[in-house]
Parts: structure tokens; C-alpha cells; sequence
């Protein structure tokens, strides 16, 4: 009998069909995956919209069909009159979830990795990056700061410190929030310890001066155990297997260079200086990976702007090749080391009146692009929403 309810039981399992996604119709712009070589379902893309425009998006890479779908998010939910919101500022995959912070509308978006229905809304004020371990998503916010500015000066602002908003996967539900430096940004997690960039920038008068702080929480109490001084206008915080802490900084846009710099979790009171020029960054496995240029102080646009990209192992940079022509990169995914995107921002031409010459802008109003580049060499790109600025996998 035992046997018999084993076998019957084994007959039932193979006889169950598992329902094909809700998202299975969406169709897309046809690419080519032949070297991808990875487990991955879907690469998914935020888009970030416009300032005051409720114009982010989500777009994802189905995987291994190789269909590249826009505007997941408003496809398939539609009864959402506000679609994603009002700029999309970051993005994790939690599970079997999607986590898509939400800045100027003030929510964290909460929608299903295998078809983008929304599943929850979660109220926080200005949030701005998001990180996570087995019970809770972390997400920092700038608590309702902001500046107003006249010209060059800045004549109101609200100078509240920076929080950290603690929310439980399972109800989503927020359970506490804990106050940090001034304007926080990127967040890592590593050991049981919550890594915090801040940036500052609206900071007590007369300067108004940038924060250069970290601040680590203990997750288990959470509250702040210690505050490091790293540099000024500190924005993404990464954390590999090995306790590497890695944090960017955007630099003071006069003397200052944006960079990469990293602190230890075994020893956080000694930050290093990895390298500059890294205005874009992001990291995959053990391995950070940046853009910047020499250039960056350069607002004139008459220099012809060279961007670099390379990855940091242990403090040692590795150059890449990346054949990225006249593009502007905005963001940068990756897969594994050979394959790489770019998120570019959108182009729009004119004709000068007087010597009759095309020339080409970027904006942030237009719809960017995404383009796969396969050890170093670019194979194709497709249109993205506007401003494509972050990246996750599933």
C-alpha cells in the first residue's frame, strides 16, 4: 500500500501543469543570447523617468527566449493610473520578488518577479537605495529634505537628518527606522551590519557642505554602533563575500574627483582609496565595476570625453575594453564578466544655423537605450525608457 501511494503520489506530481506566466504575451524586441550562458530568467531595467513626470518604467531581457519587453510594469498593470511613479531610483530582486524604490513619489514598489503584477505599496518619504538580508529590506531616506534654489543661492531648505527605514519581507509592513547622516544614499549589507553612504549637500548653513560619512548599523539592534569619515558626497555602497566594503563618491564637482573607495568590515576605521573617476558604478559577485572620465569637471562640452571602465579585485584595478563611441553612459549592468550593459541616456540632434553641422545632445526627456557588449565589443542595443539607471537580475 505504502509503494502504491508513492507511486500514485509521483503520478500526481507529473501530472501537474504549472500555469505559463501572466506575462507570457508580452512581446518585445528580438535579441541575440547566444553567449550569455547563464541561469538567469529575466535581467530586468528601471528606467528612472523625469523629474515631476511619472514616467518611470520597467523594461526586462526574458531570458532564454531573448525578448527585450518595455514598460513591464504599465503592460501589466494597468488599473495603476499613476504607472510606476515619479522617478525610479533603485531596484533588487528579493526572492521571487521585485523591490523598486521610488524616490519622488515616496514609495518602495513591490511587484512579482515572474509576471510584474503588483503585489504592495510601502509609504517612505524621498527613499532613495535598498538593501536586504533573510527577514528585512532596508531602505535609506532622505526624511523629507529638500533645498530650493534662486539662481545660485539657496534660500529655503528642511535639514533633517537622513533615516534608514527597517520593513519586513513577509508583511511588508515597516518596523522601525533608525537616523543616519545627512542625505543618505547607496546601502550594503555584509556580517550582520548595514553599511550607509551619505551624501549630504543640504547641510546647516553658511556651506551647505556635503556629508562624508558612513554610518554602520547593527542589524540585530539596529541602531548606529559607528560613524566613519570616508570623503565628501558619498553615493553607492557595495559589499562583497570577502567583508570588502566598497563606497563611490561623486566628489564636491570643483577639486574633489568622484571615486571608488573601500573600508573592511574586520577593521572599518582605515578606509583606502581604491581609484578615481566613478561616476557610474556598480558591482557583480566580488567585482566592482566603475565608469568615469579625466574630464568630468569639464562642463563646457568641447571635450571629447574618454570613459574608462575597469573592475577592482582587492584594490586592483583590471582595465576593460569597452567600445562605447559617442554614447553617454548612465548605468551599467552586469551578468558576468563578459557580458555587460550600458544604460545610455537619450539623443536628440539639431542643425546649427549658421555652419549647417548635425550635432548630437543627450537629455532627460527622451527614451535612452540599452546595449550589450560582449567581451568588451558591442552586439546590439535596443530602446529603453527614459533614463535607464539600474539594473537587476532574476
Amino acid at each position: 500500500m505504502l509503494c502504491g501511494a508513492l507511486f500514485l503520489g509521483a503520478c500526481q506530481k507529473i501530472e501537474q501543469h504549472q500555469e505559463p506566466p501572466k506575462d507570457n504575451g508580452l512581446t518585445g524586441v528580438m535579441v541575440n543570447v547566444d553567449n550569455f550562458a547563464n541561469s538567469a530568467q529575466k535581467i530586468f531595467v528601471l528606467n528612472e523617468g523625469s523629474m515631476g513626470s511619472n514616467s518611470a518604467t520597467l523594461d526586462f531581457l526574458r531570458l532564454p527566449a531573448g525578448i527585450y519587453i518595455s514598460d513591464a510594469f504599465g503592460k501589466m498593470n494597468s488599473s495603476v493610473g499613476a504607472g510606476l511613479g515619479d522617478v525610479g531610483n533603485d531596484i533588487a530582486v528579493i526572492n521571487n520578488e521585485v523591490w523598486i524604490v521610488v524616490n519622488n513619489s515616496g514609495i518602495v514598489e513591490v511587484i512579482s518577479a515572474e509576471d510584474e503584477t503588483e503585489i504592495n505599496v510601502i509609504n517612505v518619504p524621498t527613499p532613495r537605495y535598498i538593501a536586504y538580508d533573510a527577514n528585512y529590506a532596508y531602505v535609506t531616506s532622505w526624511a523629507g529634505a529638500y533645498a530650493t534654489y534662486e539662481g545660485w543661492d539657496l534660500v529655503d531648505y528642511s535639514n533633517v537628518k537622513g533615516q534608514v527605514y527597517r520593513i519586513n519581507l513577509k508583511t511588508k509592513q515597516v518596523e522601525g527606522t533608525v537616523e543616519v547622516g545627512y542625505q543618505p544614499e547607496g546601502i550594503a549589507y555584509y556580517g550582520g551590519k548595514l553599511y550607509v553612504a551619505n551624501s549630504g549637500g543640504l547641510t546647516l548653513p553658511p556651506t551647505y557642505s556635503y556629508d562624508n560619512t558612513v554610518s554602520i548599523i547593527d542589524a540585530a539592534s539596529f541602531k548606529v554602533t559607528k560613524t566613519v569619515e570616508v570623503q565628501v558626497n558619498l553615493k553607492n555602497a557595495y559589499a562583497d563575500s570577502k567583508g570588502n566594503i566598497y563606497f563611490t563618491t561623486l566628489g564636491n564637482y570643483w577639486d574633489v574627483h568622484s571615486g571608488l573607495y573601500m573600508i573592511t568590515a574586520a577593521n572599518p576605521d582605515s578606509p583606502s582609496h581604491v581609484s578615481d573617476y566613478a561616476t557610474v558604478s556598480n558591482i557583480c559577485g566580488d567585482t566592482v565595476y566603475c565608469i568615469g572620465t579625466e574630464t568630468e569637471f569639464d562642463w563646457t562640452g568641447q571635450v571629447d570625453h574618454k570613459y574608462s571602465a575597469y573592475t577592482v579585485k582587492n584594490g586592483v584595478k583590471t582595465p576593460l575594453t569597452l567600445n562605447l563611441n559617442h554614447a553617454t553612459p548612465y548605468s551599467i549592468g552586469v551578468l558576468n564578466e563578459n557580458v555587460i550593459f550600458i544604460g545610455e541616456l537619450g539623443i536628440y540632434t539639431y542643425t546649427d544655423p549658421e555652419d549647417k553641422l548635425e550635432k548630437i545632445a543627450t537629455d532627460y526627456y527622451n527614451p535612452g537605450s540599452v546595449t550589450y557588449y560582449w567581451h568588451g565589443n558591442s552586439v546590439w542595443s535596443v530602446q529603453a525608457g527614459i533614463m535607464p539607471g539600474h539594473f537587476a537580475i532574476y
